[in-house]
């Protein structure tokens, strides 16, 4: 389908000053055919749909880096507790009664949430991922999607499947799948919960069927301590012995890293998801995500699942990760508007292996654009629409979303997904889990 973006404020992010007044984008067949100022549009493009962009601000549209998206279903459930206690005496026995049907709910509702904020693209690692995928494809939101594995414990959650077996079977079965939306990577949790003999086959899987890997890597002091008892090297360096940094990785939080870490998630291009109000909220610590660009790391944003932050709304995020930086620094400097708007964008893209596909509004790239509405008290005047976005700007104002040329949400109102029937879903399937016999 031709489709026509008009009169839009367009922010390329392809340089900070990339930003274009009242400007035009085609699509054509999924993809950005053409960006550019009023009255540069081609002369033989004739468009079958023209969105209006009056008052708005076009972009690309956000990508979540690191997400358990059916864990909405726990949203409010556990809060105000450490990690290791919040896993173990409240989320894990909850997850022990998911069903199928679970995952397909739960995610569905992320992406009401996801898509509502501006979101266009997540990674998530949970269970039954097949339920997830068909969530997906329905919602026709583009993802990267892991089955966790907990080496420790292999029968957890599997389903017919030990998980490594299930993860090479829902390659299989989705990679590139819905259009190219959906792709798959294998989801090992963490160092602590799969050993250097699981790793060891996992990374061999990786290479076999030519995935990358979903990991979480140095979230806790507590982790980075066990293991250095255990191994003698901390997570990071644990894992690059074992060649893991030799696949494509995603390394959900790196919170906890030395100066030799550093090193090395920036010298192999490890994509890193910072996932600033998560890590707050279970008090895991601060990443040092300026110390990681100032490195050279691929550093993308995530918001963690809706049980640890509590919402997927990426906006809220961007302006979390700045304003910490700069408070953790000391350096009012740090982390400025663009760079965390390019986290979630273009460098979340390319944290995910996307960077080549989204991320950028640029003729060639698939056509996932958001618009965001300018005309509200908080977003005025209109000194620095980048700033605005980051410091002021609320999930609530976005008004259109597109993903590989197809609209979403048009005007607030979602196209793809039956909102209060997934809202009645997920809250029955929620209390049942909550109040199911122990």
């Amino acid at each position: 389908m031709k489709i026509l973006i008009e009169k839009a404020d367009i922010i390329t992010m392809e340089t900070p000053e990339a930003v274009i007044k009242k400007g035009v984008i085609a699509i054509n067949g999924g993809r950005i055919s053409h960006v550019g100022e009023q009255g540069t549009l081609p002369a033989d493009f004739t468009a079958e749909k023209v969105i209006d962009g009056t008052g708005m601000m076009a972009l690309p549209g956000f990508v979540n880096c690191h997400t358990h998206a059916a864990m909405t279903l726990f949203r409010g459930f556990a809060d105000d507790l450490p990690l290791m206690q919040w896993l173990e005496e409240k989320i894990w026995p909850l997850e022990a009664g998911l069903q199928k049907e679970d995952i397909y709910w739960g995610t569905l509702l992320a992406c009401a949430e996801m898509i509502r904020s501006g979101t266009t693209t997540f990674a998530d690692m949970y269970f039954h991922m097949g339920q997830a995928a068909r969530a997906v494809e329905e919602a026709g939101l583009r993802a990267s999607l892991s089955r966790g594995m907990i080496g420790t414990a292999p029968g957890v959650g599997a389903g017919e499947l030990p998980p490594l077996e299930y993860s090479v079977e829902f390659a299989r079965r989705w990679h590139g799948a819905a259009g190219g939306r959906i792709t798959v990577m294998l989801g090992p949790h963490a160092p602590y919960t799969c050993p250097p003999d699981f790793m060891r086959r996992v990374i061999k899987a990786a290479h076999d069927f030519g995935l990358g890997i979903h990991i979480h890597l140095a979230e806790t002091a507590g982790e980075v301590e066990d293991m250095k008892r255990r191994y003698g090297k901390t997570p990071v360096q644990l894992m690059d012995q074992l060649g893991l940094f030799e696949l494509p990785v995603l390394a959900a939080h790196c919170v906890h890293l030395e100066e030799k870490d550093i090193e090395i998630l920036a010298s192999k291009k490890v994509g890193i998801a910072h996932n600033p109000q998560s890590n707050m909220k279970l008090a895991s610590g601060i990443a040092p995500v300026a110390k990681l660009v100032a490195a050279g790391a691929v550093v993308g944003l995530g918001t963690d699942g809706a049980a640890s932050n509590n919402n997927l709304d990426m906006l809220e995020e961007m302006r979390t990760a700045a304003l910490l930086q700069k408070v953790a620094t000391g350096n009012p400097v740090a982390l400025p508007a663009f760079d965390a708007l390019a986290m979630a964008t273009v460098n979340g893209a390319k944290a995910l292996g996307l960077g080549e596909e989204v991320g950028l509004l640029k003729p060639g790239y698939r056509a996932d654009i958001i618009l965001v509405s300018m005309q509200k008290p908080h977003l005025c005047p209109r000194h620095d629409l980048v700033a605005h976005l980051v410091y002021s700007a609320q999930g609530a104002d976005v008004e259109t979303v597109l993903v590989d040329g197809r609209v979403l949400m048009e005007k607030r109102k979602l196209l793809t997904i039956d909102e209060e029937e997934v809202m009645s879903q997920a809250e029955k399937r929620a209390q049942r889990l909550v109040n199911r016999p122990k």
